[in-house]
């Protein structure tokens, strides 16, 4: 998923030494290439479905490019552009931590930290000038000029010390550029950075929550609460109505899932409308949602199977999760199904056996008798699983936009460049229903289309008018 979310094991570099290749962007293109056409679960249905034909014009177009580079932030870009060409998802180049500042140099804000808090404590004026938010950084900003500087206050990463600059805002004629410098110190500049009511601020990708000074909320704001919230909640709308937000379904926000669904088990179950919100959710693991299957449930659930690219690289990741667990009975899981697949390498295999499986419970709530979820186009992967086993549901209807359609290829490994300059993160895995369906760069359609005339912060309140009707 913010895109996507993944689970990734330790590194394992591919393809020939860094002694037998000179690092440019040229041989790193040689060795992305080769380690995918090799290693990707996806490669060989996309160049069945665009022709061989067409992926070396593409390969030849973006080698001009290539040649050209200077910096591994541009090399790293056209890399991931030459990616697309297969799918826009569970995918991509990312430049490895060492070589993503090019200059070592990066600028300070001389700007006594105490002195601004008082000022801004002060101000009555609505504008960008104010203490943020964004995960995990606490950022200043302060006017100079017809401009704006974003300044490190407090930093939870070792890459960023305060008073470094995060972020610029410039005026440029009627229009106002930003400049948002990446964890990594890479730049990403976007357009026209907004306030949205009070108290946030959007700078491209990336949505900032003011801390002071202080204002009243709006509506506005309880929809960036909600929209930017990182863990999951429940609230009730009204007497037939309960809102649950979920935000990620990492592995690491299973517990916090589970434990909003037990502690509001009776509620759920006494009221007849339920709204499910998980928009921006790119994915995790799949057991994060499976206590919530029970409330949806009306009839069996079918699940369509995967089935594994094997190589010498990609079975590997099967070792390593032997390693990285002290469960005897899984090492030995893990370890048979790497011999499993050593011995029909270049093949796919269905290491599970199953090309469907059915869940079933014993229980049929009355309550909720209308579940509606909502999805956008940042919801991917796990997500789409989630929405695929809830369709199933007579008491589920689906309320949005297309999802992103990060599916058909997905269990997300990765190799290094020889170089140690950049990680190719690619899939292992293809769905059982290649090539009759595909979900990848199309998503999963709602039954109820939200069009923009209807503005995503009134989305909550459509569908519950729509569920109470």
């Amino acid at each position: 998923m913010r895109f996507l979310l993944f689970i990734f094991t330790m590194a394992v570099s591919v393809s020939c030494s860094v002694k037998e290749q000179r690092c440019n962007c040229e041989s790193n293109f040689e060795w992305a290439k080769k380690t995918f056409e090799e290693n990707d679960a996806g490669f060989q249905f996309i160049i069945d479905q665009k022709g061989q034909a067409a992926y070396n014009i593409h390969n030849q177009l973006m080698l001009g490019k290539i040649k050209k580079v200077e910096t591994s932030t541009e090399c790293a870009k056209l890399l991931n552009e030459w990616l697309k060409f297969f799918r826009l998802g569970h995918i991509g180049i990312v430049e490895m931590e060492q070589t993503a500042n090019e200059t070592g140099e990066y600028e300070k804000w001389e700007r006594d930290i105490s002195q601004f808090e008082e000022y801004i404590a002060a101000k009555t004026e609505v504008d960008f000038e104010g203490i943020w938010e964004t995960s995990p950084y606490k950022i200043g900003i302060e006017k100079e000029g017809a401009n704006y500087i974003g300044f490190i206050i407090e930093s939870g990463v070792e890459s960023w010390k305060q008073g470094m600059v995060k972020l610029k805002m410039k005026q440029e004629g009627d229009k106002m550029e930003s400049t948002f410098y990446m964890r990594n110190h890479s730049i990403n500049k976007s357009e026209n950075p907004q306030l949205i009511g009070k108290n946030y601020l959007q700078i491209g990708q990336w949505t900032l929550k003011r801390l002071a000074p202080v204002f009243p909320p709006d509506s506005l704001d309880n929809y960036y609460e909600s929209i930017n919230a990182q863990k999951p909640y429940l609230e009730e709308l009204n007497v037939n109505t309960l809102y649950l937000r979920i935000p990620s379904f990492d592995g690491g926000d299973k517990l916090a899932i589970d434990s909003v669904i037990a502690a509001n088990k009776d509620k759920i179950l006494k009221t007849k409308n339920l709204i499910i919100d998980v928009r921006n959710n790119g994915g995790g693991n799949d057991n994060s949602y499976y206590e919530l299957l029970p409330f949806l449930y009306t009839n069996p659930i079918q699940t369509i199977g995967l089935e594994y690219l094997s190589t010498q690289h990609n079975n590997q990741r099967m070792l390593d999760f032997s390693a990285d667990t002290n469960d005897e009975k899984a090492q030995q899981w893990f370890k048979e199904k790497y011999d499993t697949l050593q011995s029909r390498l270049g093949e796919f295999v269905n290491i599970l056996g199953e090309t469907v499986s059915i869940r079933r419970y014993d229980t049929v709530y009355e309550y909720p008798k209308n579940i509606g979820i909502i999805v956008n186009k940042e919801c991917g992967s796990t997500t789409e699983q989630f929405l695929l086993d809830a369709k199933q549901s007579k008491k589920v209807k689906l309320f949005g936009t297309n999802t992103f359609g990060a599916i058909d290829f997905s269990n997300m490994y990765f190799a290094e460049s020889p170089c140690k300059e950049f990680r190719l993160n690619y899939c292992l895995t293809r769905r059982l229903w290649i090539p009759n369906l595909t979900i990848d760069n199309i998503g999963l359609q709602p039954d109820f289309y939200l069009d923009e005339s209807i503005p995503q912060y009134k989305w909550v309140e459509f569908v519950s008018n729509n569920l109470n009707q």
